[in-house]
């Protein structure tokens, strides 16, 4: 049969059962337009959480030493130079960047104006060194390096607490917002070895600094500063502190492939993996992805309750052509010929549900996304988009729709290749 001839017939057809075309047509859109509904919302949500909540490097291990182990009692498991420079060895590892705890108490007192606010506060500060090539990319001001007692500290703060103070401590306390570029340059008073809350070192003494803050960063502690290395080294002498072990190293891997046999060098040294932020993204990930999951499935169930939908629709219509399709054949129209008829119907009743659905998902999240914008509170890491719609998404729920319709026709269409003309028109 010609092409021509087929969309002829197929057009005819569907006219003239447009009301059952359009009913399972809406079938196979509902179950398409769920299924790429809660797929994109699942992967906008994964994506907040891998890139704002818990940013992660596939090829970053963060290696700190263990808190109690045979090792670490018999002076073994120590992150200290030459355990550092074995680390750099170890196959695989392209770069490894030391870190150090200041391990003293800090306070800052802050008492003046604040971008246009007077604010006055006090509160605890937690610091930590890093080597300044971990974080070159992130500093906007000057060199990360220490340029000794009595001069500014240059400090980096962390993105996300940033996005924490203007979403949730800026509007309680009427602040004013702050970008990374506004904070560049800022100065507040640190106060080393003195604590609202825990006790100071032994020697009792205390010593003030300026911290000025040079950028941020995804790298940078989250409750805290982050300093340069040569800072944290430095005050901890100051005050007779451990300044010789450090308090992790990041290692950088040349592959991510690289980085499982990574973590069993290091913990075949006696050392231990930080992978908690990691764990916490693969944990909100997995309770995403299960819901993400249970949805879909909910979904796919209503993309075969419309194939069974088509399938009775298509077997009806069958009955009810019974004669046209024996005359058909009579005329020299072929099994394949009635198979293609059937099978073509079904096909155009797939690819409009499916594209129906598809496009009705698009746009139910688009309108989600902007009642989200309007009526939803301004919280932490509040996404501009609530989903993600990558082209095979789109594809996949066009295709899902014509993939229903056709296991929906397959054994009507069987029922009319197998129409027996002679005992059809004889009645």
């Amino acid at each position: 049969m010609r092409l021509d001839a087929l969309t002829r017939l197929v057009r005819l057809s569907l006219a003239r059962e447009r009301k059952g075309a359009f009913f399972s047509a809406f079938g196979v859109a509902m179950g398409v337009g769920a299924l790429v509904f809660f797929v994109g919302l699942g992967l906008g949500v994964g994506t907040v959480i891998r890139e704002k909540i818990f940013p992660t490097d596939a090829r970053l291990v963060d290696v700190v030493p263990p808190a109690v182990s045979l090792g670490s009692l018999l002076g073994g498991g120590k992150l200290d130079a030459p355990t550092v420079e074995r680390l750099r060895a170890l196959p695989g590892v392209e770069a490894a960047y030391r870190k150090m705890n200041v391990r003293v108490p800090a306070v800052t007192r802050y008492d003046g104006v604040f971008f246009g606010s007077k604010l006055r506060m006090g509160m605890e500060v937690l610091a930590l060194g890093v080597e300044p090539e971990l974080v070159k990319g992130d500093v906007q001001l000057g060199e990360f390096k220490d340029a000794g007692e009595g001069q500014p500290i240059p400090a980096l703060v962390s993105t996300r607490l940033l996005e924490l103070y203007n979403k949730t401590f800026a509007p309680a306390r009427k602040l004013p917002q702050l970008s990374a570029n506004m904070l560049v340059g800022f100065g507040f008073p640190v106060e080393f070895n003195r604590s609202y809350v825990a006790a100071a070192s032994a020697s009792g003494a205390t010593q003030s600094a300026q911290a000025q803050v040079v950028g941020a960063s995804d790298r940078a502690l989250l409750a805290g500063i982050t300093i340069p290395l040569d800072a944290a080294v430095r005050l901890n002498r100051a005050f007779n502190m451990d300044a010789e072990n450090y308090s992790g190293v990041t290692l950088i891997a040349t592959d991510p492939s690289q980085v499982p046999a990574i973590v069993d060098a290091v913990k075949g040294m006696g050392l231990e993996i930080d992978d908690q932020e990691r764990r916490m993204a693969e944990n909100s990930g997995a309770a995403v992805a299960l819901t993400t999951s249970a949805l879909a499935l909910l979904s796919i169930l209503i993309c075969v309750l419309a194939a069974v939908n088509i399938a009775h629709a298509l077997s009806a219509s069958v009955r009810a052509r019974a004669k046209e399709i024996g005359v058909m054949q009579a005329v020299g129209a072929s099994r394949a010929d009635v198979r293609a008829i059937v099978l073509a119907e079904a096909s155009v009743i797939g690819l409009a549900g499916g594209a129906s659905g598809t496009a009705a998902a698009l746009l139910l999240a688009l309108g989600v996304n902007r009642l989200a914008a309007s009526h939803l509170p301004n919280f932490p890491f509040k996404p501009d988009s609530f989903f993600s719609f990558p082209w095979p998404v789109v594809a996949g729920g066009v295709l899902l729709g014509l993939v229903a319709a056709l296991a929906g026709a397959y054994f009507p269409s069987r029922r009319a290749a197998a129409t027996d003309p002679a005992r059809t028109l004889a009645g």
